[in-house]
């Protein structure tokens, strides 16, 4: 995806504000549907096109949303219908309600979205239905896509994001392997004995962000006050967030040019930053301790690590069942929950071998290896193999 970053004028700003808005209120309409639909009922909830349908009736009957683009609207309600097709597949999480200020954004599919023209080497210009031209910084090549989003962030910057698959990074060709075993206080540690760490907020701002968060707890509710610290803290929350996006362009590329083969442990980060806090009846337990270790998995990018490395090294990432390897020796192969003795330190009790704990968990699923639940058996998972000649009678 190349992201991009408009330069609306104070008219055009308030003008897509407004197709935020009806894109917004679309969506929850459809959700609110969707949502009144159980299991066992006869009737099924509306889809598309029967939505498709309500949507040319409502703006007949209103003014408000047939003052608003068409063509955004209805592309609100094809993301919903695909929203709730990812749910029932089990790849996406159930679609939830799209509020204002954190959910600012619409998309443009089909041949609207090709009206984008190049002015000159540092900026290019889109048209925007019902806005007119809106100029954006052109910090890459122009891309050629068929749809685009457009959107605002909690600190007030405007996007624009041109959904194309970029292309492979062709591999070294030298056969060379490495496993990455992610983590909150080492981001990225590799077999290679290299530990990698997501740029976070300096000292200085992070001190800024505890007085800015102070003083959100004592404003008034709806006071300007308040309003403009928000906006401070989500500046900061911004260039946090740009700075991991940055990371991670830099290390996905860097792995997809150096190595052949990139193994990481198969995680299902969604399920793993669950909330903790169960229900009124069934409480969680350590709700606070999981809070904060689902803010560090997020922090350090793990999900979009391994993304954009499937993305540039395509065809070239494994994934390693991730059972014990932390608690397994690379050299020896035992596993014991004891040889871990610290976050750091990895101490194996039957062989000596000594070695930082992420590397060599690392190391493990450079080799491709993982452990059966009822000993220190290697398993070593199979190997890809070229398809060979059949051989003659």
């Amino acid at each position: 995806m190349a992201r991009f970053r408009l330069a609306p004028t104070p008219e055009q700003e308030a003008a897509l504000l407004g197709h935020c808005k009806s894109a917004r209120y679309v969506w929850n309409l459809a959700l609110e549907q969707w949502s009144m639909w159980s299991v066992g009922r006869r009737s099924y909830p509306p889809r598309y096109v029967q939505q498709a349908r309500q949507l040319t009736e409502a703006r007949a009957a209103g003014e408000w949303l047939r003052s608003g683009s068409q063509t955004v609207q209805q592309q609100a309600l094809r993301d919903f219908d695909q929203a709730v097709t990812n749910f029932f597949a089990g790849t996406h999480r159930r679609p939830t309600w799209r509020k204002a200020g954190m959910h600012e954004g619409f998309r443009i599919v089909g041949p609207q979205a090709g009206r984008v023209e190049k002015l000159n080497r540092k900026w290019a210009r889109v048209l925007v239905p019902k806005v007119g031209w809106v100029k954006f910084r052109l910090s890459g090549p122009l891309p050629d896509a068929k749809s685009y989003r457009v959107s605002r962030d909690r600190a007030g910057r405007w996007h624009i994001a041109f959904a194309v698959v970029p292309e492979p990074i062709p591999g070294p060709g030298t056969g060379e392997v490495v496993g990455v075993d992610r983590g909150v206080t080492v981001s990225a540690a590799l077999s290679t004995g290299e530990k990698l760490r997501v740029p976070t907020l300096t000292s200085g701002e992070k001190r800024r962000l505890r007085k800015l968060q102070q003083r959100l707890s004592r404003a008034r509710s709806g006071s300007n006050r308040r309003s403009r610290t928000k906006a401070a803290i989500a500046r900061l929350k911004a260039r946090e967030a740009d700075r991991r996006k940055d990371w991670v362009e830099q290390i996905s590329t860097r792995l997809a040019r150096e190595f052949d083969v990139i193994r990481v442990e198969d995680l299902r980060i969604v399920q793993m930053t669950r909330s903790a806090k169960g229900t009124v009846d069934n409480p969680g337990k350590r709700v606070r301790q999981k809070a904060g270790l689902n803010r560090g998995i997020l922090a350090n990018g793990w999900g979009r690590l391994v993304q954009r490395l499937e993305h540039k090294a395509a065809g070239r990432v494994e994934k390693i069942p991730a059972a014990y390897t932390s608690q397994t020796c690379s050299r020896c192969g035992t596993r014991d929950r004891e040889a871990r003795e610290s976050q750091a330190v990895f101490r194996c009790r039957s062989c000596g071998y000594t070695a930082n704990a992420d590397v060599n968990a690392a190391v493990n699923i450079a080799a491709g290896r993982a452990v059966n639940a009822r000993g220190a058996t290697a398993v070593p998972v199979a190997e890809k193999r070229e398809p060979q000649p059949p051989t003659s009678a």
